[in-house]
């Protein structure tokens, strides 16, 4: 029998949730028969069924309106760019978080880590970085993980790279993003990263550090920060829902006093 979309797409959520068609009904409230039915294609799903099925399934707004697209109906959520004038107060707020967070770096990023608005302390730490580094788009992986990127200037790149593949592939296994996939082979075929980075897997998270610093050799100082993620709450808009703030703090008294100096620095430079 020939797989309905929406039924295979559904299969495909499920499995990659690693829940039992038994147990998905039941959360959901149709029969497993049912649900059976749905993803062989011999039934077709209600919108609302497919939304509870996606919301169970924790399956993010962009695929949740494909859900919809391939079972027969409209998109239930809004994608408008973050210039778009509804975007406007989600903007300022961003914005606004980045900007009191100076002298500290801070970025907001897409769902493929791709920097969409940095702060000053941010845009200082990418001085130097080349140019074929920065494109085609500024990616946080690409950056920090590139041989001629941050990579040169990481005292503990060994243990800084193991935790960002990690990151990587566990963002490909909640979204299934086939650019992150790709970004993923990219990063793997860099000559710096060691074994203990190419072998990192899901099932390594349990032995993970507290926190992981990042350890910048700044040529006459050393820094070290480690970083923080906000999302927005209930978003109702696929660029929203895929929109997250990463802030880096001072892990150390001495990485602070450095980054407020260079900010006075530059402060007096300025005037």
């Amino acid at each position: 029998m020939t797989r309905d979309p929406v039924g295979e797409l559904l299969r495909e959520w499920r499995t990659l949730r690693r829940r039992s068609q038994m147990d998905l009904a039941l959360e959901v409230g149709v029969s497993p028969r049912h649900l059976s039915f749905v993803e062989t294609g011999r039934s077709r799903p209600s919108p609302e069924l497919v939304l509870a099925l996606a919301d169970r399934l924790d399956v993010p707004l962009r695929a949740r309106n494909m859900l919809l697209l391939a079972a027969g109906y409209a998109p239930r959520f809004s994608h408008l760019d973050l210039d778009a004038e509804p975007m406007r107060p989600a903007r300022a707020a961003v914005t606004r978080m980045l900007d009191a967070h100076d002298p500290f770096p801070g970025v907001a990023i897409d769902r493929q880590w791709n920097i969409v608005i940095a702060n000053g302390a941010a845009h200082a730490m990418l001085d130097g970085v080349p140019d074929h580094v920065l494109a085609p788009r500024l990616n946080v992986f690409r950056v920090c993980l590139h041989p001629d990127g941050f990579a040169a200037r990481t005292r503990n790149f060994g243990e800084w790279s193991e935790y960002l593949v990690g990151q990587l592939r566990r963002t490909i296994a909640l979204t299934g993003d086939a650019e992150l996939i790709a970004l993923e082979r990219e990063v793997l075929a860099y000559r710096n990263l060691g074994p203990d980075a190419r072998s990192s897997h899901v099932g390594d998270w349990g032995d993970a550090p507290l926190l992981v610093p990042l350890e910048l050799d700044l040529g006459s100082v050393v820094i070290s920060l480690f970083t923080t993620l906000t999302t927005f709450g209930t978003p109702r808009d696929v660029t929203l829902d895929e929109l997250a703030v990463e802030l880096f703090f001072p892990a150390d008294d001495e990485t602070e006093r450095i980054l407020h100096d260079s900010a006075l620095a530059h402060a007096g430079g300025d005037s």
